[in-house]
């Protein structure tokens, strides 16, 4: 039933394109829904491009667009064949090159799943990190704080503000209960490192303009038309140039870490097949 409906739809959407103009003589019989010189596109190749809920109209908009991509190409590889020489056309070399580099391609990532340990221990990240800190000097200030936006007239603004830069559990937590029923967002982010630009996204701001606005006391405050204000507080802040905390490079290192692992892997795996084809003899250097 499904295919049968979806058969009528795709049958609506091409006499829709028809009449729209979009794809003339498009349905030459029954399997043919359009022609390019001696190239046919046909029925089954379009409607597999066509969701089954598509309605007639989306079904139009997709096949105009897969029949438009498809004459296009061959057009291209049409005036290809004409216009270049027998051995501009001639793509054997590049189609084997290709070949092989897929085919190496497909059993590395095999042979590295089936032996890449993904394990990387908190020591070994510390390691990586203390003997490799020159990789991780900051490009841009990180932060960790604090956001509220809130109505100015709100009777809760003065109290929020005032325990949401506090360092007591009780005073965050009275900050984040009033925050819930009064302010229009609040985001306590004081246990992770942001980057400033992501951080500023919270104003709406670029990280300049709220980076200029920061106070000695680690307050960011922004009054907006619209009658709300944007407050930031700053609980810690790197500058660039400084070293980033270890937690701050953590998923970097877990990256380079494995990515060194891959590496070795594929570079044992390449000695390995030399060694076996020399001893084998089916390698014979003269």
């Amino acid at each position: 039933m499904k295919h049968w409906k979806h058969t009528l739809a795709l049958l609506a959407a091409l006499t829709l394109l028809s009449a729209c103009g979009w794809v003339s003589d498009l349905i030459h019989d029954d399997e043919v829904v359009a022609r390019l010189g001696k190239h046919k596109l046909y029925r089954s190749e379009l409607a597999g491009f066509i969701p089954h809920d598509a309605t007639p109209e989306d079904s139009a908009r997709l096949a105009g667009q897969y029949i438009n991509t498809w004459a296009k190409e061959l057009l291209f590889l049409d005036l290809a064949g004409t216009r270049l020489s027998k051995s501009e056309s001639d793509v054997t070399k590049e189609l084997e090159d290709y070949r092989r580099s897929l085919l190496r391609f497909r059993y590395e990532q095999q042979y590295i799943n089936e032996r890449l340990d993904t394990v990387v221990s908190p020591a070994e990240i510390e390691e990586f990190y203390q003997t490799h800190q020159d990789l991780f000097a900051l490009q841009v200030p990180i932060v960790k704080a604090r956001f509220l936006d809130i109505m100015k007239e709100s009777p809760a603004l003065d109290l929020i503000k005032k325990k949401m830069a506090s360092d007591a559990a009780e005073d965050l937590a009275e900050a984040d209960s009033l925050a819930y029923t009064s302010a229009i967002r609040y985001e306590d982010r004081s246990d992770v490192w942001l980057d400033m630009p992501v951080y500023a996204k919270f104003f709406g701001y670029d990280y300049g303009t709220v980076l200029s606005k920061l106070r000695s006391d680690g307050y960011i405050i922004l009054e907006e038309e619209q009658g709300d204000i944007k407050i930031g507080y700053v609980c810690q802040m790197r500058k660039p140039g400084t070293t980033a905390p270890p937690e701050y490079c953590e998923a970097r290192i877990r990256e380079i870490i494995l990515s060194n692992r891959k590496h070795a892997l594929l570079s044992s795996l390449e000695q390995d097949l030399l060694k076996d084809a020399l001893d084998q003899d089916k390698l014979i250097i003269y």
